[in-house]
């Protein structure tokens, strides 16, 4: 789903499946899997993805040393808007390298030099679709309030990061993608960092993925839609959440609504804050289209 989100109103880890598969967040050994990331464990990871790229030595190493900052900056955010920082959530930040998903697809060219930078913003990957600005993503991370045993549903690949993320806390993490370039491409960007519980696909989310057996305990929509498609509400467990930006398309005044679904099914929502993202397509659109043609 082409997506560009940011935020006006607020201001393993791993090494190539060829060489080592990450261990689950929470085990023992996690922690020391980090130091497997090393220039060499990257360049083969993209070249098994199909996204070869080369840097040296100094380049790898200034762009590591970007990082222990912007997980600071992270942590500082977390605490000033939500009060605290997840330790789940950190620990996720910490063991998924950013600069992995720093890519422009149609160009074929990777851009690792871009990740961790001191004001954090959205990066073009081509097609119209952006990795979103980490402290955006930190934060509707946390609000999703994601747990170890959660499966989850995210509309939207993009760069595949926000799936990333939820998988190093949750049980399952699945991820739609509209747009069939981008879609294949970072489908196969998962299982060179060992992330096998990343389960992604081209298709239209306003139909949400209801082959999925039991739905799903949290549904993030990283796309603006203009109102809530009723199969992700159906899809969403009792217990619940759905985080989502509603709001016109390239307009300000959308919003992040929250949506929780009680014991008894009944839904609940409540706004909160000012948000800008790239519009929901596909079939929202067209349904949008028969509302105002009626009006």
């Amino acid at each position: 789903m082409a997506k560009t989100d940011f935020f006006p109103t607020r201001r393993g880890l791993i090494a190539s499946a060829a060489a080592a598969t990450l261990l689950r967040p929470g085990s023992a050994g996690a922690a020391a899997n980090a130091a497997s990331w090393t220039k060499a464990a990257y360049e083969q990871a993209m070249k098994d993805s199909g996204r070869p790229v080369s840097l040296t030595d100094g380049q790898f190493d200034a762009i590591q040393k970007r990082r222990p900052a912007a997980l600071k900056r992270i942590e500082a955010y977390l605490k000033e808007r939500l009060g605290s920082a997840d330790p789940a959530v950190l620990r996720a930040f910490s063991e998924v390298p950013r600069e992995y998903y720093h890519y422009q697809y149609p160009e074929h060219h990777a851009t690792p030099g871009e990740a961790y930078e001191d004001t954090p913003k959205p990066w073009a990957l081509g097609y119209g679709s952006a990795l979103s600005d980490y402290l955006g993503q930190a934060y509707m991370t946390q609000v999703c309030q994601p747990k170890p045993g959660d499966v989850t549903l995210e509309i939207g690949t993009g760069s595949g990061f926000q799936s990333s993320l939820l998988s190093r806390i949750v049980k399952d993490s699945y991820s739609i993608e509209i747009i069939e370039p981008l879609g294949k491409a970072v489908g196969k960007i998962f299982a060179p960092l060992g992330y096998d519980n990343v389960h992604s696909k081209v298709g239209d989310g306003y139909y949400g993925w209801p082959e999925v057996e039991g739905g799903f305990d949290i549904i993030i929509v990283t796309c603006a839609a203009t109102f809530v498609p009723q199969e992700l509400l159906k899809q969403m467990k009792p217990g619940g959440r759905m985080v989502i930006p509603i709001g016109q398309p390239f307009k300000r005044g959308q919003v992040l609504y929250i949506y929780t679904k009680d014991a008894d099914g009944k839904v609940h929502s409540k706004r909160d804050m000012g948000v800008f993202f790239i519009p929901m397509t596909g079939a929202i659109a067209k349904a949008q289209q028969k509302i105002s043609d009626t009006q």
